[in-house]
This record gives structure tokens, C-alpha cells and sequence, in this order.
């Protein structure tokens, strides 16, 4: 079955910086858009970031300029790093693959950003 494991999360201050990573096993890498989406408690998982099967990325207009999305389809691997981070940041993010079988989600790492 497809697995998407998350790490790298963790607690820093504002202005401070993480990568997160998510190893992805049981599909074909290469063939998947990969996302980050995040949740924050009492809202909606909202889609911070994905890169197509080609390289091509996008990123939400709100960490446009701070976060960017990778991927090394060697590693079946997408990271995503985070710099100048906001108290706003504070969320669980979770990974995603879409691809020939289906879209699947990882559990999640939280991101704690202080003031």
C-alpha cells in the first residue's frame, strides 16, 4: 500500500526556518503530483504548496516568497522548506501524493511557530 511519512517538524521561533520532508513508498514517485497541505486547529486544511510529475510548482499566495516545494524522485522524496516563518504558520502539515492510485495522505507533522 502507498505510504507518505512526514518529518521535520517541530517548534521555532518566529522568523526561524524548517524543511520538512515526506518519504513516499508503494507507488511510482515519479508519476505523482506531490502537496503540502497544513490544518490549523478549529480550520480547514488548506493546500500550501504542489509540484507536478514535471517539476512544475505552485505555491499559496500566503507563503509565496518564504516556502518552497522540491522533490528528488532518486529519494521518492518532496520536501518543503519553510523560512521566515509566522506565528500564522502554526499548523499540522500534511503530505500528499495524487497519481494512478489515487490521492493518499501522510499523518502529519506538526509546525509550532512562537512569537
Amino acid at each position: 500500500q502507498v505510504q507518505l511519512v512526514e518529518s521535520g517538524g517541530g517548534l521555532v521561533q518566529t522568523g526561524g526556518s524548517l524543511r520538512l520532508s515526506c518519504a513516499a513508498s508503494g507507488l511510482i514517485f515519479g508519476l505523482n503530483i506531490m502537496a503540502w497541505y497544513r490544518q490549523a486547529p478549529g480550520k480547514q486544511r488548506d493546500l500550501v504548496a504542489y509540484v507536478t510529475s514535471s517539476g512544475v510548482t505552485n505555491h499559496a499566495d500566503s507563503v509565496k516568497g518564504r516556502f518552497t516545494i522540491s522533490r528528488d524522485d532518486n529519494k521518492n522524496t518532496v520536501y518543503l522548506q519553510m523560512n521566515s516563518l509566522k506565528p500564522e504558520d502554526t499548523a499540522v502539515y500534511y503530505c500528499q501524493s495524487a497519481g494512478p492510485r489515487g490521492e493518499n495522505w501522510g499523518l502529519g507533522t506538526q509546525v509550532t511557530v512562537s512569537a
